[in-house]
């Protein structure tokens, strides 16, 4: 079991459902959590203008409740190619997303020789997907952090995680 606390990002495209609904989840588990990906408007900023121009109409599409629960976790979106932290593991909600993290990590000059784990876990952008996808990456971040190895671990939680679900998951191993 890794001696300190796995360190994960969880990325989507507009940094606003998919990703964030992962973050809740992970952060309450105790995992050290970034989603990423300047969007410099605040969700705050974003949820008082939305409320001034109607109100009645996102509440009823949940938009002001997903911006609410968002300015909860952090001030305003984030974008993953301005990010230059470290993670074990960088977990994306969709295929192109995928793409472009992987794309990204090779294009960045190589510091460290870490490797870190890329791996989609493909969800649609609603609100139901979005929570049944957080809870299969916690799931996977339990199982990872809980493994002797990560290295050594990896591909059998991954196939272990797509026989329960039914789903298959991309995984690249990039460096920094």
């Amino acid at each position: 079991m890794p001696s300190y606390p796995l360190s994960v990002a969880v990325v989507c495209m507009s940094n606003m459902n998919r990703s964030m609904e992962a973050h809740r989840i992970l952060r309450r588990k105790g995992f050290r959590v970034q989603v990423v990906y300047d969007f410099s408007t605040t969700y705050e900023e974003m949820r008082k203008d939305l409320a001034r121009r109607d109100r009645e109409r996102y509440n009823n599409n949940g938009i002001l409740h997903i911006l609410g629960r968002n300015e909860r976790i952090k001030p305003r979106p984030e974008r993953f190619q301005e990010c230059r932290d470290r993670f074990d593991v960088i977990f994306t909600c969709e295929e192109s997303v995928y793409d472009r993290v992987v794309e990204e990590l090779w294009v960045r000059e190589q510091e460290t020789c870490q490797p870190v784990h890329v791996i989609n876990v493909d969800m649609d952008d609603n609100a139901e997907d979005a929570t049944l996808g957080a809870f299969i990456i916690c799931e996977l971040c339990e199982r990872l952090q809980q493994a002797d190895d990560l290295e050594d671990s990896l591909v059998e939680v991954l196939l272990a995680a797509e026989r329960k679900t039914g789903k298959s998951f991309l995984h690249t191993v990039c460096f920094y």
